[in-house]
Order: structure tokens, then C-alpha cells, then sequence
């Protein structure tokens, strides 16, 4: 053989040998990563080839699988499509799946490990294989309510069992129909996805965990018990509490909400300080704690900066970066670098409500298999103990005093002590809203969060009223 042939041939091996070098990567080493991947459409066709499972929500089927005439053979349906939508997400022939149809596909598409029992009897008695069903832990009522209440506006709420960390609602708006991104029709499906992608404010964002946001004034909570925490404070202790503080290292002025004075003396207790939403007493207090005790607590509540998963993925909240005593003085205040999804905001007021106690939030109550048998049951897990009970009882009234006598008094329910703390939050645009809170405040059963975005108004006029219509509407199906 001669030389150029032999480079010829030597050639071809070595192409021939990455060629198969590249098989077994894509076929062994990935396959998993490929096949899991939510644009992976070739997986989609075969799986609808099969009953996908049920989302299931207090007994009913909020996504389901209907047989078809067409060429594939089941169709996915969204029962009340919209008010579901930022926990369902769709299952698209075109876009893959997200939210809970991609958190949980490898249940609903039958192909999780604990359904291998019932693959392998499908494989013998000749049986149609289908998924399992998701058995969600939320509540109709409250998912409804939320939404409603943030008709026409863009913004999210959060509802958690503060005792056990089940998330009972969780809203997003604007919101879309996910039966148009689910349909067999490609066509129909892209013209509905460029819709939504001409619109200002993109529908399939869940801004209850997929975005933050400065939260103003509701991260007193946690300065507050930072303070309580150190031995040094109660909440009847007197701080300073001037018409304005000068922030440390600058000429520049800090002024509370309207530029008013929280207190003719200049100084007032802890209570009355977040009662009336004091901006220049938190400062200067977040300053007098020092930055240590601020981030220590705020990471105890889960401020770290980390994302985690309910099993949906939920954006990590953060404290940010503080350089100095004039940064800190306005971190403590929940603005500077100050960042939290609405999630993370329900659970600052799960944790006071809970005794000090941070459940961690979950969406996923049960597992079933095909034939309705349960295959794995979500036990509620400790996430932390930010603060003791002590705490909480102080913290606990003194957010009670928001809502009897501050910014809280439209998150009042007749009959039913409610605990809670506004937020205005400064931005780019008209301020953001916010409210936190618990009912009822001796016997808490349900932990709020609601965030308007560039609501323009104050937490008290905008988030507050949603916030009682959610626990209201919670405490009415409990009997309460």
C-alpha cells in the first residue's frame, strides 16, 4: 500500500472510531440527560403513545390524558387550564413540558423506578402501560381566591401549611392556558406560544418561585428577630427611631414612608417600630446588630442565595453582598441588594406562626400507581429552627399589632386574630406591594404571601385585602 492510501485509511479508522466514540457517548453516557430533556420531542410522540398520569388536587383531576382518533393517541387536558397553570405547566407535542409535568414526568409518563412492578406486568398481560398519578397538596379554594385577586395585576401568592410546610396555593399572574400549548395542532400551538411572546409580561413565568423581588418593609420580620434572638432586645425594648437618619459614611438621608415621624420623642419600642413600619429605627437597628446577626438570621430562614426544589425549582433568595454600615442600614430595611421569590416570603411568616420552627415547603402530598395504590407519601420535614418559641411568641405579637393597629388593619378578618407585616418595596418602576401573615394568630393554620408587582400603592392598600381573602377563604373550609 502506498502512502497516500495508507493516510487515506488511517483516516477512515480514526473517523469511523469518534463516530462510535459518539454513539456510545449519546446512547450510554447521555441518554439519560437526553431523554429527560423537556425539548426532547421524540420522547414526547412515544409517550403519548400511553396514558400520562393525573395532577390531582382534593380529589380532582386538574391534568389529565383523554384517548384521540388522531395519530397520537392521547391528549392532554387542563381542567380550569389557567388558574393551574403555574404549578401544572403543559406537556407541548412542540415546547416539552415545565412546572409539574416536567418535576414529576417520570411518574406521570409511567417510567419512574417504583412503577417497574407495574411495567413488568403490563410487559406479560399484554396491558396498555400508563403513568401514575401526582397528588398535589393544595387547596381549590385558596388557589382560586389567589387568583382572583390578582386579576389584572402582575404579582404571586403563597399559601403554606406553616406545620407541615404543604403548600396550599401558589398563583402567578398573568397567567395562560396551557390547553393551547397541549394540543396536537403544531401550528395552533406555535401561534398561540408567539402570542404570549409578543405580550409585555410573559404569562408562563411563575413568579412565585421562578423570579425575586425586592421585599421592602416585610423583611423587618426577620431584623426583628435577629434583634430578639441576640438577648440584647424585646419586643418592648425603646430604640432610636428618628424623623431621619443620616446613613453612616455618607450625607445621605434616610426618611421614613412620606418622609413622616414614627414617633414625636425620636425613640419608640420594637413593637410600635414595626407596628408603624419605622424605616429609620430598622435601619439604625441593623446597623446596631451588625451585619453578622442580619445574615446569620436571614440564612436561617433560607436567604442563602441557593435554589431548591419543592420538587418545582424554586429561585434562590438572597441577602446580598454589604459593604459597609450604609448598605446594611438599607439592606435592613429590604431594600439595597435585598432579593425574595414569594415563596420564600411565606415562609419567613410560616416560621413565626410554627413556634420558630421552618417546615420545609412541599407540593407533592402522594404517588399513586395506575390502580390508585399509594406508592410514596411525602412525610413534612424540619428545615431549621431560625429562632425559639419565645421569639415567635414576641414576633407573633407584635405582627398582631400590625394588622389591629398599623399598615395591616385591611388584612382584618371578622372573628379570627390575624398576624401579618406590609411591604412597600422601591424599584425601577411604581413601588412593589407586599404582605406576610398568619391566621389565626393563636392557632395558625395558614401562612400567606402576596406580591404585587409595580403596584404603586402600599402594601397595606394592595397585597393586604388579597391576603385576607386567601386565609379567609382557607379557614372557611376548615370550619374556622
Amino acid at each position: 500500500m502506498n502512502a497516500p492510501l495508507r493516510r487515506v485509511a488511517i483516516s477512515v479508522l480514526v473517523l469511523f472510531t469518534l463516530l462510535i466514540v459518539n454513539v456510545n457517548v449519546i446512547q450510554v453516557v447521555r441518554s439519560e440527560e437526553l431523554r429527560s430533556d423537556g425539548r426532547n420531542t421524540r420522547v414526547l410522540a412515544e409517550e403519548y403513545d400511553r396514558e400520562r398520569g393525573s395532577i390531582v388536587v382534593a380529589g380532582t383531576e386538574i391534568a389529565n390524558s383523554v384517548p384521540t382518533d388522531d395519530r397520537l393517541t392521547y391528549l392532554r387536558q387542563y381542567a380550569n387550564g389557567p388558574v393551574w397553570a403555574p404549578v401544572t405547566g403543559y406537556y407541548s407535542l412542540v415546547y416539552g413540558n415545565v412546572q409539574m409535568e416536567r418535576a414529576a414526568n417520570e411518574v406521570l409518563s409511567g417510567t419512574d423506578d417504583r412503577l417497574f412492578v407495574r411495567r413488568l406486568a403490563d410487559l406479560f398481560t399484554g396491558r396498555d402501560p400508563s403513568g401514575g398519578d401526582v397528588v398535589l397538596t393544595m387547596d381549590p379554594a385558596v388557589q382560586e381566591t389567589a387568583m382572583a385577586g390578582l386579576e389584572g395585576v402582575t404579582g404571586a401568592v403563597v399559601a403554606l401549611d406553616p406545620a407541615t410546610g404543604a403548600v396550599l396555593g401558589m398563583a402567578s399572574t398573568p397567567t395562560y392556558d396551557p390547553n393551547q400549548l397541549s394540543s396536537h395542532e403544531p401550528a395552533a400551538i406555535r401561534a398561540y406560544s408567539d402570542q404570549l411572546d409578543s405580550l409585555e409580561i410573559d404569562p408562563r413565568l411563575n413568579r412565585a418561585i421562578d423570579a425575586r423581588y425586592s421585599p421592602g418593609s416585610i423583611f423587618k420580620v426577620v431584623v426583628s428577630a435577629a434583634a430578639l434572638s441576640s438577648g440584647e432586645y424585646t419586643s418592648d425594648t425603646v430604640i432610636p427611631a428618628p424623623r431621619e437618619l443620616v446613613l453612616p459614611g455618607t450625607s445621605t438621608p434616610l426618611e421614613n414612608f412620606g418622609g413622616s415621624a414614627c414617633d414625636p420623642s425620636g425613640e419608640q419600642s420594637l413593637l410600635d417600630a414595626l407596628t408603624v413600619s419605622c424605616n429609620t429605627a430598622f435601619a439604625q437597628l441593623g446597623i446596631d446588630l451588625g451585619e453578622d446577626r442580619v445574615r446569620e438570621m436571614a440564612e436561617a430562614f433560607g436567604i442563602t442565595g441557593e435554589g431548591f426544589d419543592i420538587p418545582l425549582t424554586v429561585e434562590g433568595s438572597t441577602l446580598g453582598d454589604i459593604e459597609n454600615d450604609a448598605q446594611l442600614g438599607v439592606s435592613s430595611i429590604g431594600q439595597q441588594d435585598v432579593q425574595l421569590t414569594p415563596l420564600q416570603a411565606a415562609m419567613i411568616a410560616s416560621a413565626v406562626a410554627n413556634d420558630g420552627t421552618l417546615m420545609s415547603p412541599y407540593l407533592v402530598d402522594q404517588v399513586r400507581a395506575p390502580d390508585l395504590s399509594v406508592i410514596d407519601q411525602t412525610d413534612p420535614d424540619e428545615l431549621g429552627e431560625p429562632f425559639s418559641a419565645d421569639v415567635a411568641g414576641q414576633l407573633t405579637e407584635m405582627m398582631t399589632s400590625v394588622v389591629e393597629n398599623g399598615s395591616g388593619r385591611r388584612a382584618r378578618i371578622p372573628g379570627v386574630t390575624v398576624a401579618g407585616k406590609t411591604g412597600t418595596a422601591e424599584n425601577a418602576g411604581p413601588d412593589h406591594n407586599w404582605f406576610i401573615g398568619f391566621a389565626p394568630a393563636d392557632d395558625p393554620q395558614i401562612a400567606v404571601a402576596v406580591f404585587v408587582a409595580n403596584g404603586g400603592g402600599t402594601g397595606g392598600d394592595v397585597s393586604a385585602p388579597i391576603a385576607r381573602d386567601v386565609m379567609q377563604a382557607y379557614l372557611d373550609g376548615q370550619g374556622g
